[in-house]
């Protein structure tokens, strides 16, 4: 709450030091000497490369960065770093990976790393001309969208083809432009967007339109990631678990209410090992999201079966726009060790390894649904967290935690009360 009579209307707030910042923001705010010296202490990144990171930085915010073991993807072990606030999502991970092992755990694929960059056109007066045009013109496009960036070409990458489409808008007919570009181990928005701005004036010759828009688009339908794997009914526990499973996902698809949450519940694990890597989340949620509701109607990302052993079969399927090269990726310390951690080559590998843990999540998530509710290992995680808020420490944090556990009285209150409690036996 800022305090009375302050405004947040503080000019030239992005040229004062980051210690200049944090003043300005003491005073407006009315924090402790307590609180500003917890905001100073940056941990592993470094506040002079936060600062050069984003704007008007003034500390940094860590997250709980996590390890997701007994992962067999393709053959291959990997330790998965997670970063995620959130109690129960790792070890869920990690357990379905463990029950996944028994039938040789994922197997994942992706498609080739191509992003899709997109060039608005108003004011079009012939467009089916305009669209031959484009087309007849196409080699002329690439070659002009590649020498923006001729060391991704060097590196295999680059503009690879170029397609014209109409759209009726509430502004009227407009011609979409659309650039395919490889842009191998990047993300790739840099790239896409600088290609997209330099071909938009031969593209506004080619066409007699005006370009407005010259931007990626995260719905990246040509980057997709997949991953499947088999759960045993002898191990994730009989017949009737994997009959809840697919009662739970057969919900799911039916239902775009209950399908958000079981999205949601992808997005935990494919989120947690973004942010572990410095990747953007947002784009992929924005890009996975959008792709549950291509159909027109929002759907789960993954698909469950039963196969003729009785065995629970599972796949996912999503775009996965991610890097291992360039942005925060290459700057972020604990990012690269991350990278270094989960041994990862290239682009299309760490999107393999994403789409396989989300899969482990979905399942982890359905399983606990199916068999005990979703609540009670989360809350067996959760009760450390409120303890902690009451102000325990120490050995009390885990017995509070297990005595509410135990209660079924899991509150910041029930956590007090037994703080209070347990410190009157002490004195």
């Amino acid at each position: 709450m800022l305090s009375v009579g302050r405004t947040t209307r503080i000019p030239g707030f992005y040229r004062l030091s980051v210690e200049e910042r944090l003043k300005a923001v003491k005073a407006l705010a009315g924090l402790s000497d307590e609180e500003v010296e917890l905001l100073k202490l940056s941990g592993p990144l470094p506040i002079e490369v936060a600062n050069r990171m984003v704007e008007n930085v003034i500390a940094t915010m860590p997250l709980p960065l996590g390890i997701a073991t007994n992962f067999l993807i393709n053959g291959r072990d990997y330790l998965v770093p997670m970063a995620i606030e959130e109690p129960s999502v790792i070890a869920a991970a990690s357990n379905a990976a463990r029950m996944a092992r028994h039938q040789g755990g994922f197997k994942a694929t992706s498609t080739p790393p191509i992003m899709i960059g997109q060039i608005q056109l108003v004011n079009v007066k012939d467009v089916v001309n305009a669209m031959e045009a484009v087309a007849a013109h196409r080699d002329e496009v690439l070659a002009k969208a590649n020498e923006y960036d001729p060391t991704l070409v060097k590196l295999g990458g680059g503009a690879r083809d170029v397609k014209a489409r109409p759209l009726n808008t509430v502004r009227g007919l407009m011609l979409i432009v659309e650039l395919y570009v490889d842009v191998r181990d990047a993300m790739g928005a840099n790239v896409v967007n600088t290609m997209c701005e330099g071909v938009a004036p031969l593209i506004e010759e080619l066409t007699g339109g005006k370009a407005v828009l010259r931007i990626l688009t995260n719905l990246a339908v040509q980057r997709l990631a997949r991953a499947e794997a088999v759960f045993a009914k002898d191990v994730i526990g009989g017949e009737e678990v994997v009959e809840g499973i697919m009662d739970a996902y057969a919900f799911a698809l039916a239902d775009p209410y209950r399908a958000a949450t079981h999205n949601k519940g992808i997005m935990n694990g494919v989120v947690a090992v973004a942010l572990a890597t410095a990747n953007d989340t947002r784009a992929l949620e924005a890009g996975a999201h959008a792709y549950a509701s291509r159909s027109g109607r929002y759907q789960p990302l993954t698909s469950w079966t039963v196969n003729r052993d009785g065995d629970l079969v599972g796949s996912i399927e999503l775009p996965i726009a991610v890097g291992v090269v360039g942005g925060a990726t290459s700057v972020h310390p604990v990012a690269k060790i991350c990278r270094k951690i989960l041994g990862v080559k290239s682009a299309c590998e760490l999107a393999e390894v994403m789409a396989a843990v989300g899969l482990a999540q979905n399942f982890a998530a359905l399983r606990a649904l199916a068999v005990e509710g979703i609540q009670r290992g989360h809350l067996k995680l959760h009760s450390r967290n409120l303890a902690m808020m009451a102000g325990a420490t120490g050995t009390l944090i885990d017995v509070i935690a297990a005595r509410m556990v135990t209660e079924r009285k899991v509150s910041f209150e029930r956590a007090k009360e037994l703080l209070e409690e347990y410190r009157a036996k002490l004195n």
